[in-house]
């Protein structure tokens, strides 16, 4: 694919991705701004960047958690769909989402799927592990193998979760843009052990990831 020729907003939630993703993307037609931690914050901060400048692609990037046997702690996962996967309504059955419920608002937003095949093809050509799937967002990250479990079973394609992607992906949407998530993996999706996570692994492979986007994108 030739490259885009406008310009990239890049939203991520705080400043340690903020500053991994701008060593990794020192390209003038990219702006890398702070979304805030969670979905809604996230929308309202992808939308203010939006009406500020015009843009031609939209990305939501940082780190997330993987889920073991998709997404191995260090490697790079790029959402083929961004899922709100706990928005919805409890039931006796189980869990129903948005679309289930019939309101007219989709839970699911598909990714631009040239754009995550040009990308996942470079960075494997980099060497770098990438996979590719739905990306879960969640306001509560998960915590516990009961909730890893549940999410496996109502997603069992899913990647990766984070909590940010819904909501940079649903204010994209608002303008017609093209979206992205880019997630580098710190832990496994599962009982909650800070002391496993892998920052500093997942904030270089972030880096680099960012590298390589730019020479593709």
């Amino acid at each position: 694919m030739n490259k885009l020729n406008g310009r990239i907003l890049v939203m991520t939630s705080v400043q340690q991705e903020k500053e991994a993703i701008e060593r990794g993307c020192q390209d003038n037609r990219v702006d890398v701004v702070l979304a805030g931690v969670g979905p809604v914050s996230a929308a309202i901060n992808t939308m203010k960047a939006l009406h500020a400048n015009t843009y031609d692609l939209v990305i939501n990037a940082g780190i997330a958690g993987g889920f073991p046997d998709r997404a191995e702690v260090g490697s790079l996962v790029i959402a083929e769909e961004i899922v709100c996967a706990d928005l919805g309504a409890e039931s006796p059955e189980g869990f129903l989402s948005l679309d289930e419920l019939g309101f007219g608002s989709s839970t699911r937003i598909p990714a631009e799927s040239s754009l995550v095949l040009a990308l996942s093809s470079a960075l494997a050509d980099a060497k770098l592990p990438v996979h590719t799937g739905p990306i879960l967002t969640l306001s509560t990250v998960t915590g516990t193998q009961e909730t890893a479990d549940r999410l496996a079973e109502l997603e069992p394609l899913a990647a990766a979760e984070a909590m940010e992607g819904y909501g940079v992906a649903l204010a994209a949407r608002e303008y017609n843009l093209p979206v992205m998530e880019i997630r580098a993996i710190s832990n496994a999706v599962g009982p909650r052990d800070r002391g496993a996570w892998k920052l500093k692994e997942a904030l270089e492979a972030l880096s680099s990831a960012s590298k390589v986007m730019m020479e593709v994108l």
